[in-house]
């Protein structure tokens, strides 16, 4: 876990012509919560120490609190967020793989935790002493990818008009013949 930080605005060569991609929560208003690109970018001068790796997850712990996306691109975000990458060492040693798309979609989980778990002062953060402690469960990475392959399609048919009209139309088709058939069929009446 790390915080996002803003470069100072008033330094041109941090924003000028900057090719690494800095997250608001603009990007993830406009552009959903899987992001390869930003809408600002920075330069490599307004970096301190590293870009967060691709494959990382930023989740707002202050205002907009519980909102996430998987980014996967390396890159910053502002102070709003705080990044998530898994620390690869550690799981190696305790034998544990981690697919970060079941990270992301376990993040919704998280999310409402955060709602319950803030600091209220001049305004709300998440409590990150207790979230640096929160445990989440990690099953096998063939368990993961089965519930990441599910959650992706529901995903696709419920954003995606191009995959979800055409499956809603047909669900739609088959409810209204079933209804069809249904009211149309009529017990034979004996006329004596």
């Amino acid at each position: 876990m790390k915080n996002g930080y803003t470069p100072s605005k008033a330094n041109k060569e941090f924003w000028d012509n900057g090719t690494l991609p800095w997250f608001r929560m603009e990007d993830i208003r406009e552009n959903g919560r899987v992001l390869s690109d930003s809408i600002q970018h920075i330069t490599p001068q307004a970096v301190k120490g590293k870009l967060f790796p691709a494959n990382s997850i930023i989740m707002a712990t202050t205002a907009t609190i519980g909102e996430h996306a998987l980014l996967i691109a390396d890159s910053l975000a502002n102070q709003q967020f705080t990044f998530f990458t898994k620390n690869v060492n550690r799981l190696t040693k305790l034998g544990i793989e981690l697919d970060m798309k079941y990270a992301f979609y376990y993040f919704y989980v998280i999310d409402e935790w955060c709602k319950v778990n803030t600091n209220v002062s001049s305004f709300p953060s998440v409590d990150m002493g207790k979230l640096k402690n929160y445990m989440f469960p990690i099953p096998s990475i063939e368990e993961q990818e089965r519930i990441v392959s599910i959650l992706d399609r529901f995903d696709t048919l419920c954003n995606d008009i191009t995959a979800g009209l055409p499956a809603e139309i047909e669900a739609r088709k088959k409810q209204y013949e079933y209804y069809r058939d249904k009211l149309l069929s009529f017990k034979e009446l004996k006329v004596a």
